[in-house]
Formats: C-alpha cells, sequence, structure tokens
C-alpha cells in the first residue's frame, strides 16, 4: 500500500467524522466514519450543503452565528450541534472549522472536524442529574433547618399590657441550626419572664441544648421568679458534662416584668452581650455590666440582678453576639459594641418595632460578614 493508500485509509476510517465543503457550504467530500454515523450513503451526503444535515435549530445557529464567524475569523471550533441521522435519529457532536486558503491566502475550501458527544452529553446528563438531586436534597435539609429553628422560638411573641415588643432571628447560614434562643411568657403571679440566650456551637446537638436551656428557663422562673436563681439553676445542669466531649455553655439574659402603674424590669445576665437602653429623651446607654460568668462553665457561679424602670418610650433592646460580633463590608474591623451604642443613637427614641426593624436591616448590611446567627427582642414601654 502506497504512501497515499495510507493517508486516505487513515482519512476515511479515523476516530473522527470529516468533511470538506465548497465555500458556500456544499459537501464535497466525506469520510467513512461519519456516514457510517449518519447511517447514509456517500452519494446521499457529497453535494448537499452542510447545514441540510443539522437539526432545526442547529441549522439556524450555523447560518446566523458558525458561517458569518467562519467567513471573519478563518476558524471556528467546539461548537456543539446536533446531525440528523437515518431513522430520524440525532447524535450530538461538536463541531470544529478551518477555512483552508491557497498559498496566495485566497480561501479555497472549509474543512470541517466533528467528534461524537454522545459519551460527553450522556455525562453532563449524569451530572445534571446529580446536581439536581444534590439541589433538592439541600433544599430538604434547608427546610428541615428552618422547621427545627422555629421550634426553638416562640410561635409567636405576646405583649404585656403597656408594652410594645417585637423580635428577630437572623440565619447565618441556612444549611445549619443556630443555638440562639428567646422568649417571652406570662407567669402566675401577673409578671413576665422574658430570656434570650445563645448556646455555643451549631447543628443538631447545639440545638438539643438551646431546647433544654429555653425550657429549664422557663421552669425555673415559673416556680421563682428570680432571674438569678433561674440561672443558677441552668448552670448547674450544664455543668454536669461539663468535662465531657458533649458539653455546651451558653450565655444568657433572663428577666421578669411587671406591668401596671409602672414597667418594671428585673434582669440577670450569664455572660452575655449588655442589654442596651433606647430612652425616649434620645439618648442610649448599657446597663451596668455586673453580670455573672458563661453558663455551664463553673461549678460555683454567681449571678444577680438589677432593677430597671422602663419609662414611657424607653425601649429595651437584647441581642445575641452574632450582632456585635459581625465584620463590616470591605473591613476586617467587627462591629463590637461601640458601633451598636452609636447606632441606637442615632435611633432613640424608638418603639419596639421600629428597633428590631432596624437592627434587622443592620444585620442584612453585613452580607458575608455576619458569621453567626443573631437574635433581637425588644421591649418598649407605652404608658403607665
Amino acid at each position: 500500500m502506497t504512501g497515499a493508500d495510507d493517508s486516505e485509509e487513515l482519512y476515511d476510517n479515523a476516530p473522527c467524522g470529516s468533511l470538506s465543503t465548497s465555500l458556500d457550504g456544499a459537501i464535497t467530500k466525506v469520510n467513512a466514519t461519519l456516514l457510517r454515523w449518519l447511517g447514509l450513503p456517500r452519494e446521499q451526503v457529497v453535494g448537499r450543503r452542510f447545514s441540510d444535515l443539522l437539526t432545526v435549530g442547529g441549522r439556524i445557529y450555523y447560518e446566523t452565528h458558525m458561517a458569518p464567524l467562519l467567513r471573519m475569523q478563518g476558524e471556528i471550533g467546539g461548537v456543539a450541534l446536533e446531525l440528523k441521522a437515518a431513522g430520524d435519529n440525532r447524535m450530538p457532536v461538536l463541531v470544529t472549522a478551518t477555512v483552508i486558503t491557497g498559498r496566495d491566502e485566497t480561501p479555497q475550501y472549509v474543512r470541517t472536524i466533528v467528534f461524537d458527544a454522545r459519551d460527553r452529553l450522556a455525562y453532563e446528563q449524569e451530572l445534571l442529574r446529580a446536581r439536581q438531586a444534590a439541589d433538592r436534597d439541600r433544599e430538604r435539609l434547608r427546610q428541615l433547618v428552618r422547621s427545627l429553628q422555629q421550634s426553638l422560638l416562640p410561635a409567636v411573641l405576646p405583649t404585656p399590657p403597656g408594652t410594645q415588643t417585637a423580635a428577630a432571628y437572623h440565619m447565618a447560614s441556612p444549611d445549619e441550626v443556630g443555638g440562639d434562643f428567646y422568649d417571652l411568657f406570662p407567669l402566675p403571679d401577673g409578671r413576665w419572664g422574658f430570656l434570650l440566650g445563645d448556646v455555643c456551637g451549631k447543628g443538631v446537638g447545639a440545638a438539643a441544648v438551646t431546647a433544654m436551656a429555653r425550657y429549664t428557663l422557663r421552669t425555673a422562673l415559673f416556680h421563682d421568679p428570680d432571674p438569678a436563681t433561674a440561672l443558677d439553676s441552668l448552670n448547674a445542669i450544664l455543668y454536669q458534662d461539663h468535662r465531657s466531649v458533649t458539653h455546651r455553655h451558653c450565655t444568657v439574659v433572663c428577666g421578669t416584668l411587671t406591668t401596671g402603674g409602672e414597667a418594671t424590669i428585673v434582669i440577670a445576665t450569664g455572660g452575655h452581650p449588655p442589654p442596651l437602653l433606647l430612652q425616649a429623651d434620645g439618648d442610649a446607654r448599657y446597663l451596668p455590666a455586673n453580670g455573672g460568668p458563661l453558663i455551664g462553665v463553673l461549678a460555683d457561679a454567681t449571678y444577680r440582678t438589677q432593677t430597671l424602670t422602663l419609662n414611657p418610650g424607653d425601649t429595651l433592646l437584647l441581642y445575641t453576639d452574632g450582632l456585635v460580633d459581625a465584620h463590616l463590608p470591605d473591613a476586617k474591623e467587627r462591629y463590637e459594641l461601640e458601633a451598636l451604642l452609636a447606632f441606637a443613637g442615632r435611633l432613640a427614641p424608638a418603639s419596639a418595632a421600629s428597633t428590631v426593624e432596624a437592627i434587622t436591616a443592620l444585620l442584612a448590611s453585613f452580607e458575608d460578614g455576619l458569621d453567626d446567627d443573631a437574635a433581637v427582642m425588644a421591649i418598649g414601654a407605652t404608658s403607665r
């Protein structure tokens, strides 16, 4: 077999399809590989336009995009098209075309190489199915996380007489349940109990401790409406497994509210950021920092209470550290307590609802800088 015969054999039985067309698109030469893929005899292909071998969508794309680009650039590669094969079958292919010029750089004809993309298409479809299944699983997970998170919070925040109340929860990630919680509920003696806290960590383990902490404090205040005693009880329970690998601690602000005549708050904190008072006169200040240590870390922790009278127009804001630990956009600094105090000073005086609305907008402004969940609850006095 001569060298010319070898070249023709290689061309005809190459692992890819090959064809040549005149400058107007008429097929002048085609190899056996492409004919085998199409299931057509040579005489039914030679003389036809290349675009006639394409499906309707491919033909439109070829005429409006591929052919003009080929004329301008002289080559085009990696175009995904579908060929019409015998028996109304379709074959996905990748097409590369080059304008062949003569010695004087005058265009002579177009050489087109066709690659079988059936395996690639099957692979891409399998990847797409896997991606869609993963997306469905992730959405189910997010729905579960949302449901679990909502179960750790009151369905409706009550409004004691003579007050306004509002609360919000901002999740840093829709894929993980956090450990922040809050609550407001009536006590047997006519007072109201309230609490807001943050269990360290995320996930199901943190959620279990969150539920336990919330209902332990509710029960403790129900039997003895002293916030310091309630924190003592929770601390004793959490400290029981202090040395275990599952041990978790938390920070909590806990208090009681007396309404009628004037709104009086008795409050105690354990390792928690200080409550913030937005006053009716337009000032803002933190409550004195006389709280106790983290809940569940020390066996003999001591917690103290302080008493506060809410005047009409005053609003007490409780929050978790996700707010003051947030990173500022385009900066390495954290938001921190000083910035929150300045923000509250510009906001005061403000109702409970407008305070929580403003804090919610602030949290949203941190975007990716919010590393941790954040819970906020506000209690405002409306009348004596």
